[in-house]
């Protein structure tokens, strides 16, 4: 072997070496993600099928008085208000008008990601309840009944706000600038209605705790997969050749 190609194997051995170790904290990092995918899913599974046997938990019925106890007529604006973007025909417009804005910005991963988390977390949402079939909570037991032909199990309102403004927390993560007051500000508003709304859903009667709960599960284990196949995506640059070099 020539002194050259002496320090090309070298060279290659020590880049190998370098390498192992950052391979190895990826592997581990893959690793958690999938356990805690997997038992997400798990969870998810379990809740939605002892709520397909009961209409409500004990846990549910002392954790929803217990939400709904708040006299407020301010309390109870902000809730209602809370719950605005998942109503009717309103989280359709909200998707695609942003996905709309992503396009315009030469985009087209992240719109197709979005359309991907939000509007599979929709038909997640329509075919659980459907299966699960669980009622609304009773006027007798919550003090007035919520009024929706929709059953209860997951909460299709919290299901959009996790896909929807989830998607869009790790956007702002990934393509804005670090430090910037933009980056700031999304990261620190965007997780906000997804942790409101399902207070929300709880105080207005809507839904018990554990449909609430369900949904988040639900949400998380779909903006996960979502997520990954953004990644995908941006990786091949499958939707368009010069959205790398596209600004935001």
């Amino acid at each position: 072997m020539s002194d050259g190609d002496e320090r090309v194997a070298e060279s290659s051995a020590t880049a190998a070496e370098r390498a192992s170790p950052r391979r190895r904290r990826e592997a581990r990092r893959l690793l958690r993600a999938e356990v805690y995918y997997a038992a997400m899913l798990a969870a998810f599974a379990v809740l939605a099928v002892l709520a397909h046997a009961y209409a409500y938990f004990a846990w549910d019925l002392w954790l929803a008085r217990a939400v709904q106890s708040i006299n407020s007529t301010a309390w109870a604006a902000f809730m209602e208000w809370a719950s605005v973007f998942g109503n009717r025909w309103t989280p359709h417009a909200i998707t695609v008008a942003t996905a709309l804005l992503f396009f315009a910005r030469r985009r087209r991963s992240e719109a197709f990601g979005l359309a991907l988390s939000a509007g599979g977390g929709a038909i997640l949402s329509n075919a659980f309840k459907l299966l699960v079939a669980r009622p609304r909570p009773a006027a007798e037991l919550v003090g007035f009944a919520y009024q929706s032909r929709e059953t209860s199990f997951p909460s299709g309102h919290v299901i959009f706000y996790v896909c929807y403004f989830g998607f869009l927390f790790f956007v702002a993560y990934a393509l804005l600038p670090r430090r910037s007051l933009r980056r700031r500000a999304a990261l620190a508003l965007a997780p906000l209605p997804v942790l409101v709304i399902g207070f929300s859903r709880v105080y207005l009667r809507a839904h018990w705790p554990s449909d609430v709960l369900g949904a988040y599960l639900l949400g998380g284990v779909w903006l996960g997969f979502s997520l990954a196949m953004y990644r995908r995506w941006k990786r091949r640059a499958t939707f368009h050749a010069e959205e790398e070099a596209a600004e935001v």
